[in-house]
């Protein structure tokens, strides 16, 4: 279901429009799209109507309808409309955008936002009170969703205009069925970053803590000798068999230096919780192993900005393309599925 080419004009008639949020799009990205950006952050997601493009036929015109998009049981996106430069002016959006889709949601507001970091541009969009619940989740996803295809979104009210970066968060999640082994995992790592190493130093353990065993533990000193004997024995008899197995790991780390950079860490473990996307598919009914490929930049606080200095886009830049190839050799080694940051599904093919 590509953008109707003859998608209704943008509804200026209508004083509703602007007191209500606004995505918009470039060229390219049809209905289709926007209805699997929406499945990815929402169970409930699907066209109670789809839109229909302006056709006619024999002296007859039909007009073109916007189509409904159903998000949740409170909110709905409405559109697309088309939008002409002029309209991309006047909402104040880029001027690229050439479809446009209204939201349909309650305005739900908590609290003024925290001082400190605002990498979404969410706090200066709501300067009194931040959004909550369903409108919270649906300003989120539409952030996240004109990131993902370089959009824009229009905030009702304040009337800001959220243009965030395609490349704000360059991490990526590999969610599989298989688990490697420390090494193995190691061996993939490097054959795109031949300076990999794991990351799985140890704390010297330096015993219990001081007076730990020089009293009785409670309900213990009435115990005949015989039983105290038999509880020491029985303790004893578990700690020579834990000791006598392998050690289990269930999570462990590797890094990878760039030098003034910052670094990539990648973190293997298990999740039960996972991401909507992920839902239905056989192997993950019970849960996956993650190989999260995660960039460390030199000055963190910088991740949290809306607007980060140059210095850490560049340093962000010349880290994607390693982030990218250490995602797509796990996949290639373990399969499944991969996600970006925002959990909508990466073909790994443009990995």
């Amino acid at each position: 279901m590509a953008t109707p080419a003859g998608a209704p004009p943008f509804p200026w008639a209508d004083p509703a429009a602007l007191e209500r949020h606004v995505l918009t799009f470039g060229a390219g990205i049809g209905a289709d799209e926007v209805e699997a950006l929406a499945l990815s952050r929402f169970v409930a997601a699907a066209w109670e109507s789809a839109p229909e493009e302006a056709h006619g036929g024999w002296g007859r015109r039909s007009a073109a309808t916007p189509g409904v998009l159903r998000l949740s049981r409170h909110s709905r996106l409405i559109g697309p409309y088309a939008l002409e430069p002029g309209d991309a002016v006047q909402l104040g959006v880029p001027a690229s955008a050439v479809s446009a889709y209204l939201v349909d949601a309650p305005r739900e507001r908590g609290e003024a936002p925290y001082p400190g970091g605002d990498r979404d541009g969410i706090k200066r969009a709501f300067p009194d009170a931040t959004p909550v619940r369903d409108e919270e989740r649906v300003v989120r996803w539409l952030v996240s969703a004109a990131r993902r295809v370089g959009g824009a979104v229009r905030i009702a009210g304040s009337g800001a205009v959220l243009v965030p970066d395609p490349q704000a968060s360059i991490d990526l999640t590999v969610f599989t069925d298989v688990w490697l082994e420390p090494q193995a995992a190691l061996a993939v790592l490097q054959r795109v970053a031949p300076q990999a190493r794991l990351a799985m130093g140890a704390v010297p353990w330096a015993g219990p803590p001081p007076g730990t065993g020089e009293d009785d533990a409670p309900g213990t000193t009435d115990l005949p000798a015989r039983v105290r004997r038999n509880l020491h024995a029985e303790a004893d008899a578990y700690d020579v068999a834990a000791l006598s197995r392998p050690d289990e790991l269930d999570g462990y780390g590797a890094l990878v230096d760039l030098g003034i950079d910052g670094l990539i860490a990648v973190e293997a473990g298990g999740e039960q919780a996972l991401p909507l996307a992920l839902a239905g598919l056989p192997w993950a009914a019970g849960g996956a192993v993650t190989y999260r490929v995660l960039w460390a930049a030199p000055d963190f606080l910088e991740l949290e900005l809306e607007r980060p200095s140059l210095a850490h886009r560049v340093a962000r830049s010349r880290a994607q393309p390693l982030v990218s190839a250490l995602a797509r050799e796990l996949h290639r080694a373990v399969g499944g599925e991969v996600l970006d940051a925002a959990e909508f599904l990466i073909n790994p093919a443009d990995l």
